[in-house]
């Protein structure tokens, strides 16, 4: 029995290596679309661990796949060796305006859709993953902001959290969106990842993130890690050349997956039995 009163799924004879899932939820008061890569595996395999990775402003569920790559990143690293199996979930941040920023906000729980609903659907729906499948989160942009505030605003969740050219701070969306400020700010009483970081910051999940060093929020990025560094909060960051575009994010994904893959996976891709 479905937890949603709507569900429509692709048919896998149009897909092309990706499929898409519209949901009907509560939680954005209407419906919901993901757009998914599902890995060739043995049939019957299941619980695979699914990776949510968050769009930015302007964007939908088809971004990541269609803009940057996602799916033939996953594949070639997963044919490769260089990770496990995974399923890469792409959902939109509910279509609000330029941009939700993945929290709650005029009566819709764009945090709850992400977090409960995303994860909830694919199980249900897709074979491949199974109550036992581990979440991972990243994002880039708004969707950076996203994944560390949600990663860290509930950290049990998930594993990982990988976030590229991040919004820190809810103020900063104002460089990207049309609709005023006070639109989220109003509904936000900690809008700023440091403060979710602070209040859970014995619990969080693993962490990393990275900016390009041409990057209009790239001293943004500098200032949480030294917040982070101040604070003992164990994260990896890195800056790479780079400004806030489609390149830099399509280069640098695979950190995110390889960093996701390996808190997954407890023992090495590739084992010997002596």
């Amino acid at each position: 029995m479905s937890s949603f009163r709507t569900v429509k799924l692709s048919d896998p004879i149009y897909e092309n290596n990706l499929r898409f899932l519209t949901i009907k939820t509560q939680n954005l008061k209407g419906r919901g679309d993901i757009c998914l890569f599902i890995p060739n595996v043995e049939e019957g395999k299941t619980d695979l661990p699914i990776y949510i990775l968050l769009h930015g402003v302007y964007g939908s569920a088809w971004s990541w796949a269609l803009n940057g790559g996602a799916a033939q990143t996953a594949e070639r690293l997963i044919t490769n060796g260089d990770i496990n199996p995974a399923i890469i979930a792409m959902p939109s941040d509910g279509l609000w305006g330029d941009g939700s920023a993945y929290f709650s906000h005029h009566d819709i729980n764009f945090d709850q859709w992400i977090v409960n609903d995303v994860p909830l659907a694919i199980i249900e729906n897709i074979p491949e993953a199974g109550k036992n499948s581990t979440l991972c989160i990243g994002g880039l942009s708004m969707g950076g902001y996203g994944a560390l505030m949600l990663g860290a605003r509930f950290p049990d969740k998930f594993k990982a959290i990988s976030a590229h050219s991040s919004i820190t701070a809810l103020e900063q969306m104002a460089q990207f969106v049309e609709e005023p400020l006070e639109e989220y700010s109003t509904f936000c009483d900690s809008p700023n990842v440091i403060d979710a970081m602070t209040k859970n910051q014995k619990i969080l999940p693993a962490l990393r993130f990275d900016c390009g060093s041409s990057d209009t929020l790239v001293d943004a990025n500098r200032l949480l890690h030294g917040q982070l560094q101040d604070l003992h909060i164990n994260h990896s960051y890195q800056e790479f050349s780079g400004g806030h575009e489609w390149p830099y994010w399509v280069e640098h994904l695979e950190k995110s997956f390889k960093f996701f893959d390996n808190h997954n996976h407890v023992l090495p891709l590739h084992s010997t039995c002596l």
